[in-house]
């Protein structure tokens, strides 16, 4: 062993092997000095053997010659293509709902996008949590996206609460496609504003109250317990003041808790009901628009700027698509879902003008609270004044 030997041995034989050393860099072959040197890949040139054969030296310097020139070419051909951007994206949807579909074909439009794409996995059946958590963890980095309703879009910008939280303001979806055309370009300056893209926009139907006793004006409801979003403090208290029982909740507790009896009536859209189940302990829909659900899709600013323009177009294009698909494709899967869960029982009680005016009424009598509070009161101005506006066209037939 070398820490065994004399100072005086170690110093020769390092005396010896750097001498032959620079030989061998002086006159491209081994010197003397390397015969007794201590190196084995030095003893072995020197000796004119290796482990493969006798070393040839001619054949090493074309083979650095060629890898030279091996290298010179990858180096012309350009830099690797760039490795996907990885998105998480969260959803209330259920699993096999077009909603989710959908996100799924936009997901694989992505990964085609050019400049390396987008690599997007799609976490469904709000396994991430309720909408407000999707935003928290999109805040925090743990999400990267989410396809969300106005409940969620709120929490980045109340102003979004225009499009969802004033119960029967809206009477059609051309009404909704009016006002929401109109407001897009502002409430996505928002959006960026807090640290957000909006990258499309969508419908999920409209609510309608689904009970487990028959129910057709709005006292019939206030015997039972009905579902309210978890976190939506002003909702409760002006339910509550109407002489209501909401019942906060989030969304992946509602079978459950219509299954304990915790609850008795759910206000949705009759997609999510059927999706959802809920027809299995609830009986009975009333066939009333109470509010349209409004949602979209959005990503963080910051992996957004990470995204070369090239790819930020596909995926905006994408997106858009896949936006209208779901407008068009959410409205007809909620005639087939009333249509289905009508085959398995459920009772839908038809609205006349007389019990339409009652619930007008009802929800006319809280737009003094609303305004201001669940809706700021600029963008609920603004929402009165644009259907005003829609309308008098609508009439004249401009």
């Amino acid at each position: 062993m070398t820490y065994l030997w004399s100072r005086a041995q170690r110093r020769k034989l390092t005396h010896r092997t750097m001498n032959g050393s620079r030989h061998l860099q002086q006159h491209g072959k081994p010197g003397a000095g390397m015969t007794s040197g201590w190196c084995p890949i030095e003893r072995a040139a020197a000796q004119g053997t290796g482990t493969c054969g006798p070393f040839n030296w001619a054949l090493a310097k074309r083979s650095g010659l060629v890898l030279a020139m091996a290298l010179l070419l990858q180096q012309a051909a350009g830099p690797a293509q760039a490795a996907p951007v990885q998105v998480k994206l969260a959803t209330l949807a259920p699993k096999g709902s077009s909603i989710h579909t959908i996100l799924m074909e936009m997901g694989e439009a992505w990964r085609q996008a050019p400049e390396g794409g987008v690599r997007l996995t799609v976490y469904a059946d709000g396994v991430m949590g309720g909408e407000s958590d999707m935003v928290r963890k999109m805040r925090f980095g743990q999400l990267q996206a989410a396809a969300l309703t106005a409940v969620g879009l709120r929490e980045i910008t109340p102003s979004v609460s225009a499009l969802q939280f004033m119960p029967m303001m809206f009477r059609s979806w051309e009404e909704v496609d009016y006002v929401l055309e109109q407001m897009a370009p502002r409430l996505e300056k928002e959006f960026a504003d807090k640290g957000f893209v909006v990258l499309t926009w969508s419908y999920a139907g409209w609510v309608k109250y689904f009970s487990k006793e028959p129910a057709l004006y709005p006292d019939d409801f206030k015997r039972m317990k009905v579902f309210t979003w978890a976190g939506g403090v002003e909702e409760q208290r002006l339910m509550r003041s109407l002489g209501y029982n909401p019942v906060p909740l989030e969304t992946a507790d509602i079978l459950p808790a219509l299954q304990t009896g915790l609850i008795n009536a759910v206000p949705a859209p009759p997609a999510y009901a059927n999706a959802g189940q809920f027809h299995t302990q609830l009986s009975y829909m009333l066939d009333l628009n109470w509010a349209p659900i409004v949602g979209g899709v959005v990503i963080t600013r910051q992996v957004w700027a990470k995204l070369p323009a090239a790819t930020q177009a596909a995926i905006r294009q994408a997106a858009q698509i896949a936006g209208a698909k779901l407008k068009e494709r959410s409205r007809k899967e909620n005639e087939e879902a009333v249509q289905a869960m009508q085959k398995r029982g459920l009772k839908v009680t038809p609205v006349t003008p007389e019990v339409e005016a009652a619930w007008r009424r009802v929800a006319e009598s809280v737009y003094p609270d609303i305004r201001g509070t669940l809706v700021p009161a600029d963008e609920f101005d603004h929402v009165q004044r644009l259907l005003k506006e829609f309308r008098a066209r609508t009439q004249s037939g401009k």
